[in-house]
């Protein structure tokens, strides 16, 4: 069933085209993801479709009911469902004081409540933890609407979506499959376009050497010897000026042939940059931070006891843990020194924090990275260029830019300075999905040591090489990565689980022959159908705790 169309738009900021759009239409079953870099127009798309932002050509036809999650903080979304609320955890949530993520989780309930047959989301992984995450895309591969969605979550977009939508320079191009198929036919892309422009380039220089060597072969025609008598001359000239003729045309025609060949512009590629710092003083132990009987309390809400952890050195450690558990104190509690947490000798932090405020915003992009910077100017153009960032972008000023550009300027500017450890708040913030991946490859490569905060499964995946969890109070290490870590908690929880499901059913059998009893001798005071009701209950409850029963 077709569900919205977009037929002939276009939308204009001041003089700049933002989006041109031929034609696209949703259908029922449809899971879009919208991908492309900050400022392409994913968010405006989102808007034109929902009636928000009028173009200035075209015209939007929606043909359905529809929910739309919106980044807006300020935006109060109406109330959902219990059972949704309940899910989500925020059916005892006021509207007043709610963090980012609850107000996320709000809007999100509200929207699955609400019986749309589309939902459009921007960014509804935001502000999310892991769990939050999960839950959100169990409810959207279970939903049986259409889905659009702009998100820089690649798993979340490998899970949920069935199709990609690229914007890049206002023009939108669907790929079928998930995000990491969309890779796979960009990677496709790409090959193809650098095979094609090397035979382009290949034909045009044999072309170019054909036309070389014609215009020798007339160059060097012979003129008529001065033995010959003028009939005999004037016969020579003759034919050379015929020769000369046949053999400039042809070098027209192939010159012609040149200018009509489709020129096939050499794919861009990424710099090179070696980012094995070895100027930067490389630390000689084993563990260069650790802590030991961490205690920690805000008023009466406990955040640590008796907790203790280690960073291995050169290793890539992903802290983990839900919303509020945390994270953020015991990074603070490393920066700023605390009685129980220990560096070692040489350890020289940069901290990455959200607030950016390691940036000058009078100052230029490139001012601001050289400022500490212990690389050459030649290393950080490079690396800048890795991030992303476009030669004429360096000489803005840091006011100017975006909050993703900003957060690649600050990675960047850590990266080249005196540091031998990077402790990073979640860097992934404000990043498209592009600059997200363009980060993670040149974290990957820095060779020294990186203990970091992400909610992006597929960042941290692909990143750490340690875990830490903050789980009761306490902090877990882990040495692999977070896929390994999570298999083995999962088999160590496994046993407990069935401990629990064990304990869970004696209690239930005990009731339900208690009730049984009550039904076959009711008293007068027994309610029979409330007695009856509980019996099925605890039947549906005893059926899914055990299969055989």
């Amino acid at each position: 069933m077709l569900l919205a169309e977009i037929c002939g738009v276009k939308k204009y900021f001041g003089d700049r085209l933002i989006l041109s759009v031929d034609n696209f239409k949703i259908y029922t079953g449809d899971r879009i993801g919208i991908v492309g870099l900050n400022g392409a127009g994913k968010s405006t798309f989102l808007n034109i479709l929902a009636g928000r932002i009028l173009p200035e050509e075209g015209w939007v036809e929606m043909k359905a009911n529809y929910s739309y999650i919106t980044q807006l903080e300020d935006e109060e979304p109406i109330g959902a469902d219990g059972a949704l609320a309940s899910k989500f955890g925020v059916n005892h949530l006021s509207a007043e004081g709610n963090s980012g993520g609850e107000k996320t989780r709000k809007k999100i309930a509200a929207s699955l409540g609400r019986n749309r047959a589309l939902i459009m989301a921007d960014e509804p992984t935001s502000n999310l933890d892991r769990e939050g995450i999960e839950l959100l895309q169990k409810e959207f591969k279970s939903f049986d609407g259409a889905l659009l969605i702009v998100s820089h979550d690649r798993e979340f977009l490998d899970e949920v979506c069935n199709s990609i939508l690229e914007i890049e320079d206002g023009k939108i191009k669907l790929y079928k499959g998930n995000y990491s198929k969309y890779k796979e036919l960009k990677e496709a892309e790409r090959q193809r376009a650098y095979f094609e422009y090397e035979e382009y380039t290949k034909e045009k220089e044999r072309l170019e050497q054909v036309v070389y060597e014609v215009k020798e072969k007339v160059r060097t025609m012979k003129k008529a010897p001065s033995r010959m008598g003028n009939s005999e001359a004037r016969l020579h000239k003759m034919g050379n000026q015929k020769a000369k003729a046949n053999l400039d045309r042809a070098v027209k025609n192939i010159r012609a042939r040149i200018e009509k060949m489709e020129v096939k512009e050499r794919p861009k590629e990424l710099p090179k940059v070696n980012m094995d710092l070895a100027s930067q003083g490389k630390l000689h132990c084993r563990i260069i931070l650790s802590g030991e009987k961490i205690t920690k309390a805000f008023g009466k809400k406990a955040i640590f006891e008796n907790a203790e952890f280690k960073i291995i050195n050169g290793s890539k450690t992903a802290l983990i843990g839900p919303n509020g558990c945390g994270k953020t104190t015991l990074i603070n509690m490393m920066v700023k020194g605390h009685d129980n947490i220990r560096a070692a000798k040489g350890v020289k932090i940069g901290y990455f924090t959200q607030n950016l405020n390691m940036l000058d915003e009078n100052k230029s992009l490139l001012e601001n990275v050289m400022e500490s910077s212990i690389q050459s100017e030649t290393f950080v153009r490079t690396l800048l260029a890795r991030l992303l960032f476009k030669r004429e972008d360096l000489s803005k000023k840091v006011e100017l830019l975006s909050g993703g550009e900003r957060v690649k300027g600050a990675l960047a500017k850590i990266m080249v300075s005196d540091f031998n450890m990077l402790i990073l708040d979640e860097p992934t913030n404000y990043l498209d999905i592009y600059s997200l991946e363009a980060v993670e490859e040149a974290l990957r490569e820095y060779r020294n040591t990186i203990l970091f905060v992400s909610h992006d499964r597929k960042f941290v995946k692909n990143l750490a090489d340690h875990i830490l969890e903050i789980e009761n109070k306490k902090i877990n290490f882990f040495q692999g990565t977070l896929e390994e870590y999570l298999e083995k908690k999962q088999q160590s929880e496994k046993p407990q689980k069935e401990e629990l499901n064990e304990a869970e059913i004696m209690v239930l059998k005990n009731r339900m022959a208690e009730i049984l009893g009550r039904l076959s001798m009711p008293s007068k005071k027994d309610d029979v159908e409330a007695l009856d009701l509980e019996y099925k209950e605890i039947l549906a409850k005893l059926k899914a705790l055990n299969k055989n029963w």
